[in-house]
């Protein structure tokens, strides 16, 4: 079972506040910055608590925090893909 994937730009200045944040929520989401000259990060997110993180990114949007928020395919089901 793969987790839900999304990717997100990131306000430069807010990106020590969110991975705060997502870690003092237990299993919500993992997160790894893509590219750190972008503030591109990606969130793989369980099925079962998609709509938590739903909540809180939308907060965090309105917050200016989060600038773009994309659901993708998870890019770890192609097996071609270098993790």
């Amino acid at each position: 079972m793969y987790c839900v994937y999304y990717q997100a730009h990131i306000k430069r200045d807010g990106c020590g506040f969110l991975v705060s944040l997502l870690r003092s929520f237990e299993h919500l989401a993992f997160d790894r910055t893509i590219d750190k000259q972008t503030s591109l990060f990606e969130f793989f997110v369980p099925e079962d608590q998609e709509k938590h993180f739903l909540e809180l990114a939308v907060f965090l949007q309105q917050q200016g925090i989060i600038l773009t928020l994309e659901k993708m395919e998870n890019r770890l089901k192609d097996p071609q893909e270098i993790v």
